[in-house]
């Protein structure tokens, strides 16, 4: 249907409730003699009189009564479309895709969302789990969980975590055989276990720093995992040394089934933002999500 038709067919039904061409051109914001000519033009169209017009009122004619039964509930059902993607605009509703990696989504999204999504039934969420980096523009996600030192120029970015360290950890077994390392480059006598990332294809760089000194070290070792939760196994049963989380052994370094080292060389980081495109506008749902997931230090 062209959309002409249905200017001409909104005309027809909005004369046809009012009973008068005056009233309708009031309503429709139009001169009534360009309503009339409107309503002349949808009946040529059709080959049917739909109006019958004496000079105290306008009626429907059978054909337009048959018409205006079909026309009404559609066109109400429009209006009530419209008034609810209004509604989007004023209360968090709708659907929101993110996406995060497991870490962040673990320890910071989910205890916080969990906590206000039964207060927003209309609120749906998406949350893809990913380690890479993903293009949240042309794969339709609502806003990205990173790390803030690998965040794009061109997003808004939110702070939404503390900041976080990473920890050298191995297990007690491992010690027995291996000798402790002090410096980075102690780590090519080690054995260490690495972590690939799927989607760059490449293991991950240890990154340490002191005193100003950087170093990045590919190490060795006999296992690679692309999961995090395998790496800590693994280095729990002796397998090697492990870079992961800090938060991630907390409880395994409380209790003495991992071992710290280098952890003078491990200093802090840029936590986990929350981004997404600078020139979008922020929906309701949205701007929700940003204020539920900001990081407020002193507070949970």
């Amino acid at each position: 249907m062209q959309r002409d038709n249905l200017v001409d067919l909104n005309a027809f039904v909005t004369v046809a409730e009012e009973g008068s061409f005056t009233r309708a051109a009031a309503r429709l914001g139009v001169s009534q003699s360009a309503l009339s000519h409107t309503i002349r033009r949808l009946e040529e169209r059709l080959g049917i009189a739909l109006l019958t017009r004496t000079t105290r009122s306008v009626a429907p004619t059978q054909a337009g009564q048959q018409l205006l039964q079909t026309l009404q509930p559609a066109f109400d059902g429009i209006a009530a479309q419209l008034a609810s993607l209004g509604r989007l605009r004023d209360k968090p509703a709708g659907h929101i895709r993110i996406t995060a990696s497991e870490h962040a989504a673990q320890t910071i999204l989910w205890p916080k969302l969990a906590a206000i999504l039964p207060h927003y039934p209309d609120l749906h969420l998406e949350m893809s789990l990913d380690s890479g980096f993903r293009d949240i523009v042309s794969e339709r996600f609502d806003a990205g969980v990173r790390l803030g030192e690998a965040l794009a120029k061109d997003m808004v970015a939110v702070k939404i975590g503390p900041d976080l360290r990473m920890a050298v950890v191995g297990a007690p077994s491992y010690f027995a055989r291996y000798s402790i390392p002090h410096t980075p480059q102690d780590l090519g006598d080690q054995r260490c276990i690495n972590m690939r990332f799927v989607s760059a294809g490449t293991f991950y760089a240890w990154e340490f720093e002191k005193n100003g000194r950087e170093y990045r070290i590919r190490c060795d070792g006999q296992l690679a995992f692309d999961d995090v939760n395998m790496i800590i196994r693994a280095a729990m049963g002796g397998f090697g040394l492990a870079y992961v989380m800090e938060d991630r052994v907390s409880q395994e370094l409380a209790d003495g089934r991992l071992i710290r080292v280098l952890e003078d060389w491990c200093p802090a980081f840029p936590g986990y933002y929350l981004y997404y495109p600078a020139k979008r506008q922020n929906s309701a749902a949205l701007s929700l999500l940003i204020d539920t997931l900001r990081y407020r230090r002193g507070r949970a």
